[in-house]
Formats: structure tokens, sequence, C-alpha cells
């Protein structure tokens, strides 16, 4: 099993703390009225990046020995973690190579390149990105940056909650948007050293929900259906090492409708004027579908990135939701 606790997420707050934004947490009055609890988002859209992906890409690669950063690094993700490592790359003065599957949003090839990555896309899954990373790093010699499935990358990840903790400790539910589970990990297990009576909720939309049977039997299941979703960050299959380290540490799965996660991308945009993406949206989304295990407590939402294409934006905004 993986082995992370509190101190290596203490840890890595402190190696990361000089690179990366304190981001707010902010109260949601209109979200609170219509959904009969407390709510409060963790604002990881405002990060570097526009996402929280740089806070375990950077410790990963701060953890680097100078042999391996002269080499430069690769990896593979649908969007934000490639960005998060092309950003890291430039802060370190490497060079990244990021593969992406053919659904990753426009705006997140378009930063990752920015940021002086070398951009491959391979294929119309995440596991043909990920088999072309793992060839690039035999090839190469480059270190391949795991995007949710190594100690490093869940410590840093789990810097989200630490930093909320900071602030406040008594909410009754966090709410984490899930796809390969580094930040699901990360977040529950700074909960359960900080303040096990939080519960913690992975979320999933219907399209993609591979963590919902794997969770519950307590064995992997790939083999749910694929579907297009609007929360492209959660999309794809999924492996077992963070599956048997979150039955060690969160409390459920929730699977949300595609249909109001995209009211969440609108209605983040109407009530507080912030662009979210669908992965973010799903906390909106688990809220509106009214969870007897929220109803009347104080929630936090992980809104982890704000990278969504413009023209998806727009069109899921002009939609009617009643």
């Amino acid at each position: 099993m993986i082995e992370v606790g509190m101190k290596d997420i203490q840890d890595a707050y402190e190696q990361i703390e000089p690179f990366v934004f304190k981001t707010p947490m902010i109260y949601s009055e209109p979200t609170s009225r219509r959904v009969g609890s407390e709510v409060w988002f963790k604002m990881e859209n405002l990060q570097m990046g526009g996402a929280h992906k740089i806070r375990g890409a950077l410790n990963s690669m701060l953890k680097l020995s100078p042999e391996e950063l002269k080499r430069g690094v690769v990896t593979a993700s649908a969007g934000n973690h490639s960005l998060a490592v092309a950003y890291a790359a430039k802060l370190m003065e490497t060079s990244a190579i990021v593969c992406v599957p053919e659904y990753a949003p426009l705006t997140k090839r378009q930063k990752a390149e920015k940021y002086g990555a070398q951009l491959l896309v391979c294929g119309p899954h995440f596991e043909d990105a990920e088999r072309k990373a793992f060839e690039v790093a035999r090839e190469t010699g480059r270190k391949f940056i795991h995007a949710y499935e190594t100690p490093e990358t869940i410590a840093g990840q789990g810097t989200v909650m630490l930093e909320c903790f900071r602030e406040w400790k008594d909410f009754d539910a966090v709410l984490v948007p899930t796809g390969g589970g580094g930040l699901l990990c990360g977040t529950a297990i700074a909960c359960k050293a900080e303040h096990p009576e939080t519960k913690v909720y992975g979320l999933q939309t219907e399209a993609s929900a591979p963590w919902l049977r794997s969770f519950h039997e307590k064995t992997l299941h790939n083999d749910c259906a694929y579907a297009p979703t609007c929360a492209d960050g959660l999309e794809g299959a999924i492996g077992w090492p963070n599956v048997e380290l979150a039955l060690t540490c969160v409390d459920d799965i929730f699977v949300v409708d595609e249909r109001t996660t995209r009211e969440g991308i609108q209605w983040m945009a109407s009530k507080h004027h912030f662009m979210i993406e669908g992965a973010s949206a799903t906390c909106l989304g688990a809220l509106f579908e009214e969870h007897e295990e929220l109803k009347g407590k104080k929630v936090l939402c992980l809104i982890t990135g704000g990278n969504i294409d413009l023209d998806k934006f727009c069109n899921i905004c002009e939609e009617t939701y009643e």
C-alpha cells in the first residue's frame, strides 16, 4: 500500500509554500440558502496554473536530484497535471514533455505549451497518453511525474486541506472531485489526522464512474461505461493503489448527474462570477442532488480548477435548468 501520513503533507507544504498561492476560502450564501447547508468553497481555480495540480507536481519535482532535473521530466494527463508539470519545470529550469489524450481541453494544451513544455497528443484515451509517456521515459531517461499515484503527489495534493484547517477545523463534510484519487486520498489523510469527525466524499459524474463500484466492492473495476463528460478532468480508468489507500480514510463516493454538474458551472458563473471546470462543478451538483449526508451540514467544496474551454463554458451557461 502507498504510505502517506500527515507529516508527509506538512513537509510537502513547507517545500511548496514559497511557490504557490494560498487560495481563499469563501462562504457561498446563495448556495447555502438553496441547499439548506452551510457551504464553503476552497478556490483552487485561483491557484498557479488555474488548478490544484501544481501542489503535487511541485512536491514531486522538488525531490528530484540535480542529475534527474538535467535529464528533464515527462508526464501524462488529461489536462491540469500536464500544465502543472510544465509550469513546475519552468520554475526549476528543466524541460518537460507532456502527453495528453485527444479530448484534453484546448485551454489546458495551450497553457502547457505557453510554459515551455513539448506537447504530444496521443490518441483518444488517457491510457494512450500514459503509454506514450512511459515510452518516452524509458527511451530518454526523463523522470515520469505521476498525476496522482505516488506518495509525493498525494502529499502535495493534501496541502489543499492543510491550508483549510489552518483557518477552520469544524467542517462536517468535504466534497472532493475525484479522478485518479490523489487529491481525494491527500484530503482524507489530512482530515482524519486533524479532525477525524469530518466526512470525506469523492465525486465522479455518471459518465465516468469507476470509483463507485471499486470503492464499495473493495476491488478494482474499470469496466464501467465511459461517455463524454463536461468533467473531463475526472474521466478515465483508475488504479488499485489509490483505491486501496482510499479504503482506509475516505467515507464514501457519490456519483453526480451530468446535468447537475453542468448546472453547477452555470451557477458558479451566475452567483459568484467565476469560470470553473466540470470537475469542480461536481461539488455543486452533489449539493443540488440533496444527498442526505450533506443536509444541514457545514460543507467544504474543493473547487479544483478553472481551466475550461470558453466555447464549452458559454454553451453550458446558455442552457436552461429548472
